[in-house]
């Protein structure tokens, strides 16, 4: 009985993995800072990264912070259409001059500001979930009316590690070289607009916990371009702040996407603002696809057998007929 239960159980897992989250274009996650809650798909090596600049003033601490940087996040698509493996970071610069009672100094920071590795998996799909709505063939007003269901999202979760090495000067005094991150992620598809939700818990084991929420809305302005704002807040003991960003995206061919970005917030400990420009890459090996025409094929021809045997039970033999 145990064998059995295991045995079915894999085969739930393997079923609905096969539901394919690749996409015929690049899935990227820039220009913003959310995941999306769809995986590249299998086989598929995505590179998003690109460099930023901007300025921190703090006014109470009498810090004038020039910033550049790049970040940089490796995704790819291993064993299921739903698993995603990715790693993510960032290196920064800081060259801060301090001004303290009359009094000025300089000095210049750098490292890798963040590091994770983690695993995300989709774990609802409502597209493969529910069942499609049939039309009503007597009311197109009972056709046109709004679906409630078309609210329900998608779902990922997220399970990672922030890593650093050496001496880092981005760590708070005592702060572990390792901790645990993990997230809860949604995206609501609605033709030619995307709405992404994440909800992250960061820094676990630490003293200071960190947790931020990212709300991102995407519109498709044409086929290669895309519009985008966000919302983050971020709500912890050592730093709290409230960002917006807005950008665009531009795809050129199906594996390559070039995209532009704005960040400010809205406090003055410190005030913020930062550009940004990126490139995002997909090395595309996945052959899913493949099995699934071959699987459409299939359907076709067993439903022009049925078809024919249909007709031969009502006792239609006609051979002139053409084909249907």
């Amino acid at each position: 009985m145990r064998r059995s239960a295991i045995f079915s159980l894999l085969l739930l897992v393997i079923t609905s993995s096969l539901h394919a989250q690749y996409t015929e274009t690049i899935n990227s996650n820039r220009p913003g800072q959310s995941q999306g809650a769809f995986a590249v798909g299998t086989n598929v090596l995505q590179v998003e990264t690109g460099p930023y600049f901007g300025n921190d003033d703090h006014a109470g601490l009498g810090t004038d912070t020039d910033i550049w940087g790049i970040d940089y996040q490796l995704r790819y698509g291993l064993l299921f259409e739903r698993l995603e493996l990715n790693i993510s970071g960032s290196f920064e610069n800081q060259d801060i001059t301090r001004n303290f009672l009359g009094v000025t100094s300089e000095g210049t920071i750098r490292n890798f500001k963040t590091n994770s590795i983690g695993a995300k998996y989709l774990v609802f799909d409502p597209n493969v979930s529910l069942a499609e709505d049939k039309p009503n063939l007597y009311s197109w007003k009972a056709n046109q009316r709004f679906k409630w269901k078309t609210l329900i999202p998608a779902v990922s979760i997220y399970a990672g590690a922030n890593f650093s090495f050496g001496d880092n000067p981005y760590l708070y005094e005592g702060e572990g070289k390792f901790s645990p991150k993990a997230a809860i992620i949604t995206q609501n598809n609605w033709g030619r607009w995307v709405l992404v939700l994440n909800l992250i818990a960061d820094k676990l084991t630490e003293d200071f916990r960190s947790y931020v929420g990212i709300a991102t809305v995407t519109h498709t302005v044409s086929q290669n371009f895309a519009v985008f704002g966000e919302y983050q807040a971020i709500k912890g003991d050592i730093y709290v702040d409230d960002l917006a960003r807005a950008g665009a995206a531009y795809l050129v061919g199906k594996n390559l996407q070039f995209d532009v970005s704005g960040l400010v917030n809205f406090k003055e400990t410190p005030s913020r603002w930062q550009v940004a420009a990126g490139i995002s890459y997909r090395l595309d090996l996945h052959k899913v696809d493949e099995f699934l025409e071959e699987s459409n094929e299939g359907n076709k021809r067993r439903q022009r057998s049925k078809r024919l045997d249909d007709k031969i039970e009502e006792g239609d033999t006609d051979d002139g007929g053409g084909s249907n």
